[in-house]
């Protein structure tokens, strides 16, 4: 399946088919899961990254074990709205994965999900420095994933 955009990607899911939502950095993918009806999206886990065909593979194992259908990568645009570097590096590891899995591919802004995911750990979950690290990842994933999702419930 090819990359599509954020307003056709409900007409390219399966029935009952869930989200993967990716947080893709440098050092780590957070993860996070849509349930079937898309209302909820809720943090999966933090994958330390390696080469991209053992990432594949273990991107594989989860997305089958899921029933995942769909994939939303956060897109790292600056902040007015031009894409850098990081931007450039998800749109090549999306493009290995549409060559590695027949699942519908879409982007969506991540522009300051992560300091919301750090707000909302600290304010709500009150979390030390280095817990908070170690679930910052999966949690952005997350919002991500909520935000793309109440779009698509709303378009």
């Amino acid at each position: 399946m090819p990359i599509v955009e954020t307003t056709e990607m409900k007409a390219a899911l399966a029935p009952r088919a869930r989200l993967l939502g990716f947080d893709l950095g440098t050092r780590t993918i957070g993860l996070a899961l849509s349930d079937s009806g898309f209302m909820v999206a809720s943090p999966l886990e933090t994958l330390q990254r390696t080469k991209f065909t053992p990432d594949a593979e273990r991107l594989r194992a989860i997305i089958t074990e899921k029933g995942v259908g769909g994939l939303v990568m956060g897109l790292p645009r600056n902040m007015d709205g031009s894409e850098g570097p990081r931007a450039q590096s998800t749109r090549a590891f999306a493009t290995n994965m549409d060559g590695k899995f027949d699942l519908p591919i879409t982007f969506w802004d991540e522009r300051l999900t992560t300091a919301e995911a750090e707000r909302v750990l600290i304010d709500q979950a009150d979390m030390n420095r280095k817990r908070r690290s170690e679930v910052i990842d999966k949690m952005a994933a997350s919002i991500i994933l909520q935000n793309f999702m109440d779009f698509m419930r709303n378009t």
